[in-house]
């Protein structure tokens, strides 16, 4: 790492350091720095326990347990200047006893993170965001054998190196970045760098399993869900267009739980959602500035009676003050 010196044209490298020398340990400084910027890993990540003990007949406890955009298990185990020679094999262990891990187990587990750091919030509504869904039911939570590795030092013993090299070409996904403090002055920085396997080759090393292909078959063929969805839409769009509605005239039908529109005011539109247990209508307001959003839900709650006595019923109000977006939608009335 080099530092910039603008006005006379030069860099400088900046003196890497050990974590020992500066004074941090691997529980309470790079664990917590990890768990709070788990993007540091080039890829969204969902925290969902530290410290995990959860294990019948042991008391080994993995460092870090997150949720990956595919709903997979990822073991993150942190080692400061020396990887040691068990790091792996103590991550198999901890990924084995995690595959035996159900959507219901993950969930508590969460909510028993939140609880512990003071967090308020519903662990499985966090885990419906992350993953972009409408409903809990739909989550596909810890499938199969798709647990990840990923292991984190200053530096990696070749004997580790060489057993996540095998792994990976036995399908396992596992990967290694090399944490590098650097101090200048009174600053001090971390670089986390993916080694294994390079970033730009990653999806060539990185195998899919006989079982993870039959699992990925079983789910191109059971797609009664999608299918429904892609029946009801185009039933519920010809019916529109019979009845010369025309909002929805530009919009195809979809595999999603959603169909948006606009309503001709940037940052806002009607939303049709056909989930699990409901379909209803929402209006969105959704731009890229929470404020905007805020602003124009405020005014038109501001009118509330007029737009409810247009509407012919009440709405449910949503200023979610905890999120980007807000909205309105009639109150539903069950299934």
């Amino acid at each position: 790492m080099f530092r910039i010196d603008s006005k006379a044209n030069r860099m400088a490298r900046l003196p890497s350091v050990s974590f020992s020398d500066l004074g941090f340990g691997e529980r309470q400084h790079l664990q917590e720095w990890l768990a709070n910027e788990p993007s540091a890993f080039g890829e969204d990540l969902l925290i969902i326990q530290k410290e995990f003990a959860g294990f019948d007949d042991t008391k080994e406890r993995l460092d870090l347990l997150a949720i990956d955009k595919e709903g997979s298990l990822v073991i993150i185990e942190n080692k400061l200047d020396d990887t040691g020679r068990d790091v792996v094999w103590q991550s198999l262990k901890y990924a084995s006893y995690c595959s035996t891990l159900s959507k219901t187990n993950i969930a508590s587990i969460y909510q028993q993170y939140l609880e512990k750091i003071g967090q308020a919030g519903s662990a499985q509504q966090n885990i419906c965001d992350f993953l972009e869904l409408e409903d809990f039911n739909e989550a596909k939570l810890n499938a199969g054998n798709r647990q990840r590795l990923i292991f984190v030092a200053a530096r990696f013993r070749k004997e580790v190196t060489s057993t996540v090299l095998w792994l990976l070409r036995h399908g396992v996904n596992a990967k290694c970045f090399k944490a590098t403090p650097y101090r200048h002055e009174e600053l001090i920085f971390l670089n986390l760098e993916q080694v294994i396997p390079l970033a730009e080759a990653e999806e060539l090393m990185i195998g899919i399993s006989e079982k993870e292909q039959e699992e990925d078959t079983a789910e191109r063929t059971d797609a009664t869900r999608h299918t429904l969805r892609l029946e009801f839409w185009r039933k519920l769009l010809d019916a529109m267009e019979e009845v010369g509605f025309d909002l929805y005239s530009g919009v195809s039908p979809s595999r999603d739980h959603w169909l948006n529109a606009g309503c001709g005011v940037g940052g806002a539109h009607y939303a049709l959602i056909f989930g699990q247990s409901e379909a209803r209508v929402e209006f969105g307001m959704s731009s890229s500035s929470k404020e905007q959003n805020k602003a124009m839900f405020d005014y038109l709650n501001s009118r509330k009676l007029p737009i409810e006595t247009a509407f012919g019923a009440p709405l449910d109000w949503r200023r979610m003050d905890d999120k980007k977006a807000s909205g309105a939608a009639p109150i539903s009335t069950g299934p």
